[in-house]
């Protein structure tokens, strides 16, 4: 039974509303660059390898370089890296577009590529962040994590739509100067939000080691469960687009995808609105259980239709599985380095669904669509396993 008294709770939280708001348009570079940096560079150029790499060299970047933004950010606060990051990320997005259009060299398009990911804005990370300094109590946290999941999904299906829109139109450098220009206008709407001014810079010195909080176990095994599970993710978008080209319909694709992001959107509101006793762990490990199960679903379907409606199914515990991971990161990391904790949750799961796609393509060569299937629910069963081992004693339950 859904009750929507969490909700009405949860937006009453001071400053909450107009911070998620802020969020949404800074967050859409996330589900439109990687895409359309592959997209443009192989249109303009003809060539998958330089494509192929430029996408790589992006989300390297963005791997070697997110958690030090991170960390940075834990230090000073917000506002100086997303106002660096809010001009850098643009500037190097039209520099890879005037690079591509230009002289088409390949050393400046995989600079620029690197570049691009390097500086790309934090505000997903930036925002889980604030969740705990905002809200004190467990169960509107699990409510907002929820929501948060939901919107990270609505990202992944408007972005590639955006980007397909530009394919069609006849213009995929367009895809790009919509991911700089919705960076640079999402990161000073997110700056001026009273949530984001009011984050003061660290008055301590934060101590450790430098692999920060790559030293806890506990965030490895999240971290190391987040790379498998996202995999999943790009095994699945292949795996789909796969199975609606061998019946010769591939448009379909979209609307397979779009009804699991659906199914995924209604999973994080029934989440977000009950009372769950189990610890988040266990929750955790059982919403990936039942992701591997919805994702094998669709393995002996071969009707494009029957497949995309029961695309729902699968769809379902996707976000939630994103709003657990969200709660077990904020549950086991210092305070003092929330951002740097965030940042490494976001670059898994970038990092997992570029290595599913890139897996999945090589898989789509030889073998049948299904297998690319029996690989994610491979993959995130995977991942359930590692969940398992997260120490025993994280036993606190989410009530309300």
């Amino acid at each position: 039974m859904i009750s929507f008294q969490r909700y009405h709770d949860l937006f009453k939280v001071p400053q909450l509303r107009a911070t998620l708001v802020a969020s949404i348009i800074g967050r859409l570079p996330i589900g439109i660059a990687g895409l359309a940096i592959l997209l443009f560079v192989q249109r303009r150029s003809g060539s998958f390898a330089l494509a192929g790499s430029a996408s790589a060299l992006y989300v390297l970047g963005l791997a070697v370089v997110a958690p030090f933004l991170g960390r940075i950010t834990d230090r000073l606060g917000p506002r100086p890296v997303l106002a660096a990051c809010g001009l850098l990320y643009p500037a190097a997005l039209v520099g890879l577009a005037a690079v591509v259009l230009g002289s088409g060299q390949r050393a400046g398009i995989n600079a620029m590529a690197f570049v691009a990911g390097a500086t790309l804005p934090p505000v997903s990370a930036c925002i889980r962040a604030m969740y705990p300094r905002m809200i004190s109590e467990p169960a509107l946290l699990q409510t907002v994590y929820s929501v948060d999941s939901a919107l990270v999904e609505a990202v992944f299906v408007l972005g590639p739509a955006l980007v397909a829109a530009c394919i069609g139109l006849g213009h995929p450098e367009a895809a790009v100067l919509i991911a700089a220009t919705s960076a640079a206008v999402g990161c000073a709407i997110f700056i001026r939000s009273p949530a984001v001014k009011a984050w003061a810079p660290s008055k301590f010195r934060i101590k450790g080691s430098w692999l920060g909080v790559l030293g806890s176990s506990r965030l490895l095994i999240v971290f190391a469960a987040t790379v498998l599970y996202s995999m999943a993710f790009g095994l699945f978008e292949l795996a789909v687009t796969a199975h609606a080209a061998s019946k010769g319909t591939p448009a379909a694709a979209g609307v397979a995808l779009a009804l699991a992001s659906l199914g995924s959107g209604a999973g994080a509101v029934v989440y977000g609105s009950r009372h769950w006793r189990a610890p988040i762990r266990k929750q955790f490990v059982w919403a990936l259980i039942a992701m591997a199960a919805g994702i094998l679903l669709l393995v002996p379907i071969d009707n494009l239709v029957l497949y995309s409606v029961a695309s729902i199914a699968t769809g379902i515990p996707m976000a939630t599985v994103i709003a657990t991971q969200s709660m077990l990161i904020a549950r086991f990391a210092p305070r003092e380095r929330l951002a740097e904790s965030f940042t490494w949750g976001s670059t898994c799961l970038l990092a997992g669904v570029s290595a599913g796609i890139a897996a999945g393509g090589a898989l789509a060569e030889t073998y049948a669509p299904y297998w690319l299937l029996i690989a994610a629910g491979g993959s995130t069963a995977a991942a359930a396993v590692v969940a398992l081992s997260v120490s025993r004693d994280e036993t606190q339950a989410i009530a309300g």
